[in-house]
């Protein structure tokens, strides 16, 4: 099992540990035992991972003699909104959690958004656990502290930064993913790839197969590889102030795609469209070598993720949702663009006719 740290210096009580490996929940319930962060532990997930998951992880974490309770609401993008945030607060209040309490977000990254900013609200903030289900939260939304919910307007414009006080991986969950949602999760990898470590991507470009057969050893290496990319990140700048609005890479259209779609394209798809969208942004500003925006799309399609945007979405709805993006700076949208492979920037706003050339472009 590796242990990676993700050491938040000037709040060192936020500080936390990174657990990867195979069949590790045995060990979850006497870390939190040790830990001693709550009298008992409430599991927050979806109807999908309850199914699948939620007996055997209650069974394994009930082998100590901490009290485990699970709640559970409809999966999906559409339940991450308030509605489900405060049926959530009174299933709680119901089982009578109280400070003394802990949330255990067991599932993706809507289940885990979901928990972390109940916990951070919650009698203004109780402690909260990750056991991420699919390869996406593994390698990137358990980590970092990012909560949120959506509202009609866009996506994650409620939320808080909220860290966990420890994030399971385990890599057994990934064998109930089916292949698109195990895609997803390429897709942020390949982000970290390309933004940060070239040696990453290659190690992906090298092991298709690998990952098509999900080889534990090499799933294992590529995760805590990316894992301590994010890791690295967060510590800089725990609260996206500068250097982690890297990590937006292919985010800021490809959450207008994921939106504008009504949630039909999967976070990863819109994510992998918008990586495309930000190379070809590079490549037409003079920045990007062609070599380097052939092999970003050329991977993307060898992992089965898209690399186009549907053609029946509106190009004026997908500028619209840009428009209103949380990340915009007065009339100003800036773009994480590349530079080459391991080299992003952050530009000082694209010309709206750019944009939309390269979305009509990209629309099949």
């Amino acid at each position: 099992m590796n242990k990676i740290k993700v050491q938040l210096e000037k709040r060192s009580s936020a500080s936390y540990e990174i657990y990867v490996g195979r069949n590790i929940l045995d060990r979850v319930s006497l870390i939190l035992s040790k830990g001693n962060w709550a009298k008992r532990y409430i599991l927050v997930t979806d109807s999908n991972v309850s199914l699948l998951h939620g007996p055997r992880v209650l069974e394994i974490l009930r082998k100590t003699d901490l009290k485990f309770d699970l709640i559970e609401f409809p999966a999906g993008e559409a339940s991450k909104n308030m509605a489900t945030c405060l049926s959530l607060v009174d299933r709680l209040i119901e089982l009578q959690a109280d400070r003394h309490s802990a949330l255990i977000a067991l599932g993706g990254g809507v289940v885990g958004d979901m928990t972390g900013f109940v916990a951070s609200i919650y009698m203004r903030g109780i402690p909260f656990f990750q056991i991420p289900t699919t390869l996406m939260a593994q390698v990137d939304s358990s980590i970092g502290g990012k909560t949120g919910i959506d509202l009609p307007a866009g996506k994650n414009l409620l939320g808080s930064f909220y860290q966990p006080r420890a994030v399971f991986t385990d890599l057994t969950f990934l064998l109930t993913l089916k292949e698109r949602e195990f895609n997803d999760g390429l897709a942020e990898i390949l982000k970290y790839g390309i933004i940060e470590d070239p040696d990453l991507l290659s190690l992906v470009e090298e092991g298709v197969a690998g990952l098509r057969s999900k080889d534990f050893a090499l799933l294992e290496r590529i995760i805590t590889k990316s894992c301590r990319i994010k890791k690295r990140i967060v510590e800089l700048d725990e609260k996206e102030g500068g250097l982690r609005r890297l990590l937006n890479f292919g985010h800021t259209l490809g959450h207008a795609v994921e939106a504008e779609s009504g949630y039909t394209f999967s976070h990863g798809e819109a994510v992998a469209v918008g990586m495309v969208c930000a190379a070809r942004l590079s490549e037409t500003l003079g920045y990007l070598p062609l070599s380097d925006r052939e092999r970003i799309e050329s991977l993307i399609q060898t992992l089965g993720l898209p690399h186009r945007i549907p053609g029946h979405l509106s190009t004026e709805g997908i500028y619209a949702r840009l428009s209103k993006d949380k990340k915009k700076i007065g009339d100003v949208l800036p773009f994480v663009l590349l530079k080459r492979i391991g080299m992003p920037f952050i530009n000082g706003g694209v010309p709206e006719a750019v944009i939309r050339e390269i979305v009509e472009e990209l629309k099949s």
